[in-house]
Formats: C-alpha cells, sequence, structure tokens
C-alpha cells in the first residue's frame, strides 16, 4: 500500500511560498511553530520567517517548501513523497513498473518514474 505523504516544493524563501500556498487553497494552513520549535530553530540560526522547510496542512496531503539556494536542473521543483510500508518492496514493484531507484538516503529513496521525474519513498508512520 503506498500513499501521499507530502508534496515537496523547492522554494527560494519557504515561508513566502507557503503563506502563498496557504491563503489560496481552502483549509490550509502554515504548521504553527510551538517554543520547543522556535527553540531548536534558533540553535541552527533560523526563526519561522528564515526556516528552510516550513510546512502547510490541510485536508489533503501536507505541503512541504524546502529552501533550495542553487537550482539544479536534474531536479523536480515539485515531488512526491510516497509512504510504503516497505520501502526495499516498493522500489522492487517501482522498478518493475518502468521506475527507476536514483539513490538511496537516509529516510528516503529518491526514483525517477519512467519519464525522468523524481519522487521520494519514505517509511509510512
Amino acid at each position: 500500500m503506498a500513499t501521499i505523504a507530502e508534496i515537496v516544493v523547492e522554494a527560494e524563501t519557504p515561508s513566502r511560498l507557503a503563506a502563498f500556498w496557504a491563503a489560496i487553497l481552502d483549509g490550509y494552513q502554515v504548521r504553527g511553530y510551538d517554543e520547543a520549535e522556535i527553540g531548536r530553530l534558533a540553535k541552527l540560526g533560523f526563526t519561522p520567517e528564515t526556516d528552510p522547510t516550513v510546512m502547510v496542512d490541510g485536508p489533503g496531503p501536507s505541503l512541504c517548501f524546502q529552501r533550495v539556494l542553487l537550482r539544479n536542473y536534474d531536479n523536480n521543483r515539485v515531488h512526491l513523497d510516497i509512504a510504503v510500508d516497505d520501502v526495499q518492496a516498493a522500489v522492487e514493484r517501482i522498478t518493475a513498473l518502468g521506475g527507476s531507484l536514483q539513490r538511496r538516503e537516509p529516510g528516503y529513496t529518491v526514483m525517477k518514474d519512467p519519464e525522468g521525474n523524481q519522487f521520494c519513498i519514505v517509511p509510512g508512520t
């Protein structure tokens, strides 16, 4: 079983894009920052306005806006994170369907569809 965990969007200024999409999508809002998260960001030298990863939650999949300093034309600007119960089984199934494995990283696996569009496989929660 696979479900969309989140839609990831590369951004120069994640907080600005997150606010934009939260404003135009019914039922969506920028994920709030509690004191613990503000403290974690401060230790890294960030504020909610400069957070390199800003989440927008709503009735459908969450949107994740992540800062990318230099545009990499080998990557999609938008990609899906697909949550699965068994990452290895999903990789094998996707490969059999015509997808390809690009690389494995801690916490996610980068795949490409038959036309070269990237997406990530993540462990389900």
